[in-house]
C-alpha cells in the first residue's frame, strides 16, 4: 500500500514575490563629465556644447546611464540638463550618480511600480537566496509597500520561511 505524496507548499495559499524579477538587467554605464572639462576643473560652455555634439549618443541605446563627475569641479546645473536632453532619445534610464546609485534608483522605481492588488489580504513570501545581488534596500522597500495590504510577510522559500509581519 503506497501513500500518495502531497505537495503541501503547492496547495498552500502563499503568494511568492521574487525581487529578482524587478532587478535591472540592462547594462549600466557611466557618463563622466571629467573629459569634457578644461584642465579637468572648469566647464567652458562653448567647448562643452561642441564636445556633446561630437558624441555618438546611440552607444547608450537601451542602457541605464549614470551621470557623474569624478573630479571636484564646479558644474553648472544646466549642463546636466543638456546631457539628459541628448541621452533621453537613447537611454533606458538616466540617473544622477554612480553605477550603484543608478542600479538602486532603477530597482526602487520598479518596485514602486508593482501592482499590490494581487497581494491584498494574502500571505506573501518574499523570495530570498537568489542569483542576483538584491540589496537590503530592496527588501526594506517591498516590506514597506506590502505591509498595509497583506495578511503576512515572510522571507525565504515557501518550504522554509522567516516570519516578518503578521496582521493582528
Amino acid at each position: 500500500m503506497s501513500e500518495e505524496i502531497v505537495n503541501k507548499v503547492a496547495q498552500s495559499s502563499l503568494s511568492t514575490l521574487d525581487l529578482e524579477d524587478y532587478f535591472p538587467k540592462e547594462e549600466i554605464v557611466l557618463f563622466d563629465l571629467k573629459p569634457y572639462l578644461f584642465m579637468e576643473k572648469i566647464l567652458r560652455e562653448k567647448e562643452f556644447r561642441t564636445s556633446l555634439q561630437n558624441i555618438e549618443w546611440a552607444q547608450y541605446q537601451d542602457k541605464i546611464v549614470a551621470v557623474t563627475c569624478s573630479v571636484d569641479a564646479i558644474i553648472p546645473l544646466w549642463s546636466y540638463m543638456l546631457i539628459a536632453v541628448n541621452l533621453q532619445p537613447f537611454a533606458k534610464e538616466i540617473i544622477m550618480g554612480d553605477e550603484q546609485t543608478a542600479l538602486q534608483q532603477t530597482f526602487l522605481s520598479r518596485i514602486a511600480a508593482i501592482d499590490l492588488g494581487e497581494f491584498t489580504d494574502k500571505r506573501v513570501v518574499v523570495k530570498g537566496c537568489g542569483d542576483l545581488p538584491v540589496g537590503g534596500f530592496a527588501y526594506m522597500e517591498i516590506a514597506k509597500r506590502l505591509r498595509p495590504v497583506v495578511k503576512s510577510i515572510m522571507y525565504g522559500e515557501p518550504c522554509s520561511t522567516v516570519p516578518v509581519y503578521k496582521k493582528k
